[in-house]
């Protein structure tokens, strides 16, 4: 299944965010794959999309980074699935 995470940078902690991804890495949960990531150009938002079974698997992961940032999960299809299970 897959996940768009929007993460909300607390109070200009990008630096932050930046420096503990430099030292310990994206740092996801066994179960969890990394698809790709944007960050809007304010540099104040980063959106990941994450695969992984349920929304649960992300809690470790939310948990390791949430004293820096907000989290939004959304579940998300591909555009081509959506208007399949419209058609149908």
């Amino acid at each position: 299944m897959l996940f768009m995470v929007i993460e909300r940078f607390r109070d200009g902690s990008g630096k932050a965010v930046y420096q503990r991804f430099a030292e310990r890495g994206r740092m996801i949960p066994e179960g969890v794959r990394f698809v790709d990531s944007w960050v809007d150009t304010a540099g104040a938002r980063c959106f990941q999309l994450m695969d992984c079974a349920r929304e649960a698997d992300l809690q470790p992961w939310i948990d390791a980074w949430s004293d820096l940032v907000d989290f939004e999960v959304v579940a998300v299809t591909d555009s081509a699935t959506a208007a399949e299970q419209v058609r149908s």
